[in-house]
């Protein structure tokens, strides 16, 4: 599974890169910005794109717009978006579309590496689907899937 990883933090992008990498997974670009990330998602056309909510020029939500317009252009991209906050409206802007393969995960909420898939092809981005994951330890789970269920229904915890 090819993925363009987009953080503006050095430390964190390039520990991911290794993360991934080890997970056997082609990690074709590495950037700091919303532009960058565009740029590099329709040069390489990747199958995922792991994106921060927050980033460069404006420290809002660029990660989050860039996410919505790439995935625009190339309907097929899955999108994990990482975040420092809580957000549920910038999860809602991307699962609007009812197409599945997105993800939000909370940065500080990662606790343990062996509790994720330990192949790129394993994860829940690499089939249709839409995976919510604030937290590995499940003290809150939230999915919306394409089976039209409320938001309420579907909460459940994490296996």
């Amino acid at each position: 599974m090819s993925v363009v990883l987009a953080d503006d933090s050095v430390l964190l992008r390039e520990g991911l890169v290794r993360l991934l990498r080890e997970a056997d997974c082609e990690v074709v670009a590495s950037v700091g910005d919303a532009p960058s990330l565009l740029s590099a998602v329709a040069e390489h056309r990747p199958d995922v794109a792991v994106v921060d909510v927050r980033m460069p020029p404006t420290m809002t939500d660029d990660g989050l717009r860039a996410a919505v317009a790439a995935r625009a252009a190339q309907p097929d991209l899955g999108v994990l978006m990482l975040s420092a906050y809580i957000e549920m409206s910038y999860a809602d802007v991307l699962l609007s579309d009812g197409r599945g393969r997105v993800g939000y995960l909370l940065k500080d909420r990662v606790t343990s590496l062996d509790r994720h898939p330990t192949r790129c092809g394993r994860s829940p981005l690499a089939a249709r689907s839409s995976i919510l994951r604030s937290s590995p330890s499940c003290s809150s789970h939230v999915a919306r899937t394409r089976s039209g269920r409320s938001r309420r229904e579907s909460e459940r915890c994490c296996p």
